[in-house]
């Protein structure tokens, strides 16, 4: 029983105390570790948002900054159509010809006025009056042949007997027995080697004395042999011989000791009176045989190299129907006189005169020079002489398809040329080219503009700008022409959009407008409705178009 007692327990009832105490203790940390993680969590928050704002703001800044702002505003506009070209004179003259020569006269100099007609150059033509002189002579006897057929057939009988008429030695056949011949064709060329022709210039002065027949003494170049001969023709005319003195020509009748030929020089002296210079020698005479019948050349009695007589018959041609005779030696007459014809046409070719009035650019050949075809050189490149009539002075431009129909003949130019400091000058549209040129796919005319009063300070090869005046247009409603984006629309500012400076705050606070337009010149373009004056539109700057790009918004 005594085992069960509890009193020796009592001591250990103050333990209990403690656990009394406890949560007064430790509830107040709990509390201030709570308060501390809110404090840490808004502090985040709140540099979040910051951020966020700065970012949104950076974000803001970066698309204001890829526009620009513009405002509508009433101006004075000039419609205008520009361009380039390089200033031409009015006219111009290179000269040119088809034939070639020596040039024996050439009477201008750089830098001088030609008068249209003026002569440039004169060309040694002495073959060609040679030959038209042949020309002549063949008219001639074609001619005779016809009247002879047209007087009796008699009379016709005896021109088939072919004959030589002059002496000398056959140099070519131009026909062999048995052919076929009508009036005119050549027989046979018959030339005199036994007397030979010396056409020399003598002074003025001393020739105006000689008489045909008189004798004269003849030396021949580089052998120093002299051979008697007479004055068998002197020039009626004086000429300008070398140093600038006057001479006459003077022809000189040798007979020919065997060893002169055409290659052959010689000079002269008549009365004690030299030549002023000497010559080569030619053969005293050329002729050639032809035909005064036709018909069939029966007989032909003489061979190349043969000599023959004055008068002697070489050959008879057979008889043929007198009709045909004449209708034949009528058309052997059209033909003479045809070849004659163009002979004397091409004769004008050697003298070059001027086509226009204007100053002489540049003189390539003179005196002396030997001219050939288009130039001394056979190039086209060079010319014997340009002549430039700079009393108007002219340029032309090359207007776009989309702008041809604006230009008119008469509208107003202002020009501007770069090599003169963009000095001003003005002009007037003078012709419009319907002519156009593709290239790419894209056409352009020519238009013609004339500078006003041809100034001196312009040379022909200078480029100029130039702008056509299409329209006053006076006072309207403008934009820039890059602030108008395709579809004629424009982005308009709205109350917000722009902060107190003018910057662009709020690309937001914008709208998309349509707007009509009309009419626009190099920089701006009319507003015809859409906007007020004062209204402020934005478009993308230059590097706009970059920007928007990179931020994935283009």
């Amino acid at each position: 029983m005594e085992a069960t007692q509890t009193k020796p327990a009592a001591p250990a009832a103050p333990a209990a105390e403690p656990e009394k105490q406890t949560p007064k203790f430790k509830a107040p940390k709990k509390k201030r570790k709570w308060v501390k993680r809110l404090v840490i969590i808004l502090v985040i928050v709140a540099l979040l948002v910051f951020l966020l704002s700065r970012c949104m703001g950076a974000g803001q800044q970066i698309l204001s900054s890829a526009y620009l702002p513009y405002t509508a505003q009433t101006r004075d506009m000039t419609v205008s159509v520009s361009g380039t070209g390089t200033i031409e004179p009015v006219q111009s003259y290179k000269v040119t010809t088809l034939v070639s020569g020596e040039i024996l006269e050439a009477p201008f100099e750089e830098g001088q006025t030609v008068q249209k007609g003026d002569v440039l150059f004169r060309i040694d033509a002495r073959d060609l009056e040679s030959n038209i002189q042949q020309l002549q002579l063949n008219v001639r006897s074609a001619q005779l042949a016809l009247d002879d057929l047209l007087k009796t057939q008699s009379d016709n009988r005896k021109d088939r007997n072919v004959k030589a008429e002059d002496s000398g030695v056959i140099t070519k056949l131009y026909v062999d027995q048995g052919d076929s011949v009508t009036v005119g064709t050549p027989i046979a060329d018959v030339l005199d080697r036994d007397h030979m022709k010396l056409k020399v210039p003598f002074h003025s002065a001393d020739a105006k004395n000689f008489y045909i027949g008189q004798a004269a003494t003849v030396t021949v170049s580089g052998t120093a042999e002299t051979v008697t001969g007479t004055v068998d023709e002197i020039a009626a005319t004086d000429e300008v011989g070398p140093g600038g003195t006057l001479v006459r020509q003077v022809t000189i009748l040798v007979n020919n000791p065997g060893v002169l030929s055409e290659t052959s020089q010689g000079s002269a002296s008549v009365g004690g009176a030299a030549c002023a210079s000497g010559a080569a020698f030619t053969y005293a005479s050329s002729a050639q045989i032809t035909a005064k019948a036709s018909g069939d050349l029966d007989t032909l009695s003489v061979k190349e190299g043969d000599r023959v007589s004055e008068g002697q018959i070489i050959g008879v041609i057979a008889e043929a129907d007198l009709d045909t005779q004449i209708e034949n030696a009528r058309i052997a007459l059209e033909n003479a006189q045809l070849s004659l014809q163009n002979a004397q046409d091409k004769l004008e070719d050697y003298t070059i005169t001027s086509t226009i009035t204007g100053e002489v650019i540049e003189k390539n050949l003179d005196v002396g020079d030997n001219i050939n075809g288009m130039s001394s050189s056979g190039s086209t490149d060079t010319y014997p002489a340009v002549i430039y009539d700079r009393s108007e002075l002219v340029f032309d431009m090359a207007i776009d398809e989309k702008d041809i129909g604006k230009i008119q003949v008469g509208q107003k130019v202002e020009i501007t040329a770069g090599a003169l400091d963009d000095q001003s000058f003005t002009g007037v549209v003078d012709k419009v080219n319907i002519n156009g040129t593709t290239v790419n796919g894209n056409t352009s005319y020519p238009v013609t503009i004339k500078v006003d009063g041809a100034p001196e300070e312009l040379y022909p090869g200078m480029n100029v700008s130039a702008k056509i005046i299409v329209e006053e247009a006076g006072s309207v409603l403008t934009l820039p022409v890059e602030a108008v984006e395709r579809g004629d629309t424009v982005l308009v500012a709205l109350p917000g959009c722009l902060d107190e400076n003018g910057a662009i705050f709020d690309l937001s606070a914008t709208e998309e407008r349509q707007v009509t337009l009309g009419r626009n010149d190099d920089n701006y373009i009319e507003i015809v409705d859409g906007l007020e004056e004062g209204d402020i539109v934005l478009a993308l700057s230059p590097q706009g178009s970059s920007i928007m790009s990179a931020m994935g918004m283009g």
